[in-house]
């Protein structure tokens, strides 16, 4: 008799596909938490005008507070990378992401102005793991040949947190008050993290990284990964790097997540579900932009040059809607502003290129940490000129997009001067 023949290997679960996929339907739930991230970052143009109104803000303590969400998600980067190496992306997602719905409750019913800079906070802190896990959940368990498609779709649908809070936000606070904003934002987080915690089983523990600087499966404490970061710190294209991250994504949250709104209603007296069309069609461009440069990207030995030129035409863009003022500039530009910020999407294959495979991660993670950290300076920053601005009797949106477009092009030219990397280059020792 011939001998049977083997069963056949069952499919592993990264090669399947199709909607009853259980690993979609798990990256789905994470994507949905991704959302409220974005929502929760980008609620600043809606929120600014009745906040104001509120509370009798200054334009200082305005940008302190936006930034502070910013303050706490960027901080909690590499502390949130290492967690999700060491108990996975459930645990860590459903650890953190309560802090989020505790901060929009707090900042809901919120007496004063203190308790809504510390809602923001803890908000920031919960949702700093919502991008990571979705990254981290895709490259375990999906096949090397659907990451793209997959990122792709987790983006895709965190970009609905970035429209409600256009139109949608602007109309509900109109029709009860900016607290239901919160109370909306807030139960839908608690919504998402039920969806975390019903839907996600992560297939096998994760594995440790067996390509990493330890040179081993062994997965390193908090201490020693802070101190791998250290050699990335000493290459000289990485304050280039650096610079330019701190002030490139900043520009885009800036406007869309904190000076929009203000502009359209004070300089031009729009209603705020008006301007929240503006900032619904901003957040449009902003979905579209990445996809375009992702097309468009002229590899590595242009890539650095095209990164400069698209910042320095954002500085511009800025400076003009500094010194013009005109209604259809402050419409038009904000939306172009958001298509052109597609350039950001760059700088992810720029690290990629410029880091050895095995540092790659810790290079991405400092990345992030240094774009948060520098929205969180940016809204601070021009909030508080703007504030000055008033002061001597200058228009505060004026003082604070001529702050932007100078922090733009100090960025892009100290990214276009100092020494960048053609080559992945070894790394110094620790």
């Amino acid at each position: 008799m011939p001998p049977s023949k083997p069963p056949p290997a069952a499919t592993p679960p990264s090669a399947r596909t199709g909607w009853r996929d259980p690993l979609l339907h798990m990256l789905i739930a994470l994507a949905c938490a991704f959302a409220l991230s974005q929502a929760f970052r980008t609620l600043g143009a809606m929120m600014a005008t009745p906040l104001i109104s509120a509370y009798g803000l200054s334009a200082r303590q305005l940008g302190l507070w936006s930034s502070a969400f910013h303050l706490g998600f960027g901080l909690l980067q590499i502390t949130m990378g290492l967690s999700l190496d060491l108990y996975g992306v459930r645990r860590t997602v459903l650890c953190a992401f309560p802090m989020a719905v505790g901060g929009a409750a707090l900042c809901a019913f919120a007496p004063g102005f203190g308790a809504l800079v510390l809602g923001q906070a803890l908000i920031g802190i919960g949702c700093a793991p919502a991008f990571l896990a979705c990254t981290v959940f895709i490259a375990r368990h999906f096949a090397a040949e659907r990451f793209t498609a997959m990122s792709g779709l987790a983006m895709s649908i965190s970009g609905l947190g970035i429209l409600f809070t256009g139109t949608p936000l602007a109309w509900l606070i109109e029709a009860f008050s900016w607290r239901a904003g919160y109370v909306a934002l807030g139960g839908v987080a608690l919504l998402a993290w039920l969806a975390v915690y019903w839907r996600v089983r992560e297939p096998a523990p994760p594995r440790p990284a067996q390509d990493d600087a330890t040179g081993g499966g062994a997965r390193p404490s908090l201490r020693q990964a802070l101190r791998e970061m250290l050699p990335l710190l000493r290459l000289p294209h990485t304050r280039g790097i650096l610079c330019f991250a701190a002030v490139s994504y900043a520009a885009f949250i800036t406007l869309r997540g904190l000076w929009l709104g203000p502009m359209l209603h004070d300089r031009h007296a729009l209603s705020l579900v008006a301007s929240g069309n503006v900032a619904l069609a901003m957040t449009l461009t902003g979905i579209v932009g990445p996809s375009l440069f992702g097309r468009l990207d002229p590899g590595r030995a242009r890539r650095p040059r095209w990164m400069a030129a698209c910042a320095g035409l954002g500085a511009a863009l800025f400076a003009v809607m500094a010194l013009t003022g005109h209604l259809w500039i402050d419409i038009v530009l904000p939306v172009f502003y958001g298509l052109l910020s597609g350039y950001n999407v760059l700088q992810y294959a720029y690290v990629k290129s410029s880091y050895p495979a095995a540092v790659t991660g810790r290079a991405i993670a400092l990345l992030n940490t240094a774009m948060f950290l520098g929205v969180a300076l940016m809204q601070w920053l021009t909030g508080a000129v703007a504030t000055w601005a008033a002061q001597q009797g200058i228009e505060p949106l004026r003082a604070a997009f001529l702050t932007v477009a100078a922090m733009l092009a100090a960025g892009a030219l100290a990214f276009a001067r100092m020494p960048q990397a053609r080559t992945a280059p070894a790394m110094p020792a620790p």
